[in-house]
């Protein structure tokens, strides 16, 4: 007993680094991607990946949230922001242990790592770029130092979040002949995004998918359980 015990804390210790191990990748990666574009590119510098239109590198600060959505407008807007950040990563790192422990599937504890890494990704921006970053200037054109003499751009929990990827697959302007839309421009797909928003939305996606296909798998489950039922003549009541 006592070794079936041990044996199930080292696969549970096991199962805790792993995923510790994929967040840390995860954040050093968007971490990496963000802190290139910040010390390379002017803000509002845009460059051509392969020589295509559609697949672009973008520098752009976002203030609030994911995919360029905000969260009203100000400092106290974007303190609250941060705050909640924080409060779901306190809640998310407790999570994440209970379904390690409580033996979840791998791909879910997966999807909540991704998910995880992200919100962290964003928080660290928020949260620190504002004072180890100089102020990039679009007018000026001048690219950010890290660590500058000077000082950050601004103060703790003031910062922007670094976005760069910009698909915009159809660039375009509308026919004159629409009512109301008509000669304006349209680009799908228009928001300019980061790495962290990869990585929440590659976990909530793959965690919606697989949530779906569990619930098919357990009504299938449960017709073949009650077919069989049938077939042998087994009626079960409410007291069996």
């Amino acid at each position: 007993m006592r070794f079936r015990k041990a044996l199930g804390d080292t696969k549970t210790i096991m199962k805790k680094r792993n995923i510790v191990l994929l967040i840390l990748l995860l954040l050093a990666i968007d971490q990496a991607i963000k802190i290139y574009v910040k010390t390379h590119f002017y803000y509002g510098e845009e460059y051509y990946v392969f020589g295509q239109n559609w697949f672009r590198l973008h520098f752009l600060e976002n203030p609030g949230m994911a995919w360029g959505l905000k969260f009203g407008e100000g400092y106290l807007a974007k303190v609250v922001l941060i705050l909640f950040r924080l409060a779901a990563i306190v809640w998310g790192t407790f999570y994440i242990k209970k379904m390690i422990s409580k033996g979840y599937a791998k791909i879910f504890i997966i999807c909540a790592a991704f998910i995880y890494a992200g919100a962290l990704g964003n928080l660290i921006d928020g949260a620190f770029y504002g004072i180890i970053f100089e102020k990039s200037d679009p007018a000026l054109q001048n690219i950010a130092k890290i660590f500058p003499s000077g000082g950050g751009y601004s103060g703790f929990l003031n910062g922007n979040v670094v976005d760069m990827w910009f698909f915009p697959i159809i660039d375009t302007r509308l026919p004159d002949w629409l009512p109301q839309w008509g000669g304006n421009k349209f680009t799908f797909f228009d928001p300019v995004f980061n790495t962290a928003d990869v990585w929440i939305s590659t976990g909530v996606i793959s965690l919606l998918i697989f949530q779906n296909k569990r619930r098919k798998d357990l009504k299938i489950s449960n017709k073949k359980k009650s077919k069989y039922i049938e077939g042998n003549g087994t009626v079960l009541n409410n007291d069996q």
